[in-house]
């Protein structure tokens, strides 16, 4: 794959789960990161600001800092460097489910930082933002009960009718991007609506019974995003220019099933219906539009590090 033209990324949440993987694949494709986070990330080169993206002044102020203390003139360095624009923003930080604290708190943390995310880049001029979404939109991750999908596969525009607050706080997240889009022409805002994501780790330890055990992945749509994977998607985002808003399925390709998709469908879900015809061992929760519009090519498919 062709090395990306190195960008100025503010990343935010970046020492997260997804981010301690998202950032160093950014990096590896010649970007420069700022990590905006209230946790340091333990990395030699990428500097932590800690930022409360729920104060709009941090917001605006942080996104006109320098990458790193040693910008400063020191000395060790003859000169200062000089802050310059940024060219991305990737908002990744959230409370990241619903319990960490009371559903109220929740869901205005995440919906104020997203909108103060996104009304700062937009207005400092930034033509890329790239936010999190959900899995948890498609509304059967945290019902209260067992529940069905509407239809197979899940698609960007399948209609989204979660019931819980974390998800709901993902769809408003949604809407402001959409909104800032139409108010700034030009402004690309792409909303990742991001999957089971699994670090390299993981594989070994939780996969053999995810895929034995695929009555448990029905909340997760037998689908997932390997961290690297995602760093891939992100940095695809980064090089598509001039789509407007747009959401993706930031999922790999891949199922967590041993049997072929539809059969596995036909057979679990009879009641749901097929709405296309599916890959062989297509995940439910398709990433279609990712390979198509951006040209993801999934890397890291379970089936690599696992042996069932």
């Amino acid at each position: 794959m062709a090395a990306s033209t190195g960008k100025r990324i503010v990343f935010t949440g970046g020492s997260g789960k997804a981010g301690r993987h998202v950032i160093p694949y950014l990096l590896s494709k010649g970007h420069s990161v700022l990590n905006l986070d209230l946790t340091p990330l333990p990395h030699p080169t990428v500097y932590t600001l800690k930022t409360d993206l729920t104060d709009a002044g941090q917001v605006f102020n942080a996104f006109t800092s320098n990458f790193h203390i040693n910008h400063y003139a020191n000395p060790r360095h003859s000169e200062t460097v000089p802050v310059g624009p940024i060219d991305a923003v990737i908002h990744f930080a959230a409370y990241a489910r619903n319990m960490l604290v009371p559903d109220n708190e929740c869901f205005k943390g995440n919906v104020l930082s997203t909108y103060n995310v996104i009304e700062a880049a937009c207005k400092l001029g930034v033509k890329k933002v790239i936010i999190a979404s959900s899995e948890t939109t498609y509304g059967v991750c945290f019902t209260q009960g067992d529940s069905d999908y509407h239809s197979f596969p899940l698609e960007e525009d399948y209609d989204c009718d979660p019931m819980d607050t974390y998800a709901t706080s993902k769809l408003c997240g949604e809407r402001c991007a959409r909104s800032f889009a139409r108010r700034f022409p030009g402004t690309d805002i792409y909303a990742l609506r991001i999957g089971n994501v699994i670090e390299p780790h993981e594989y070994e330890k939780d996969f053999p019974g995810y895929v034995n055990k695929p009555e448990t992945r029905k909340r997760n749509a037998w689908s997932y995003v390997d961290a690297r994977d995602l760093g891939q998607i992100c940095d695809l985002c980064v090089q598509k220019n001039g789509l407007g808003f747009q959401v993706f399925n930031a999922t790999n390709t891949t199922s967590s099933l041993k049997v072929p998709t539809m059969q596995y469908l036909k057979e679990a879900e009879p009641n749901t219906p097929i709405t296309r015809e599916m890959g062989e061992y297509e995940g439910p929760l398709s990433n279609r539009k990712a390979r198509e519009v951006l040209g993801f090519q999934e890397e890291h498919p379970w089936h690599k590090y696992v042996k069932v």
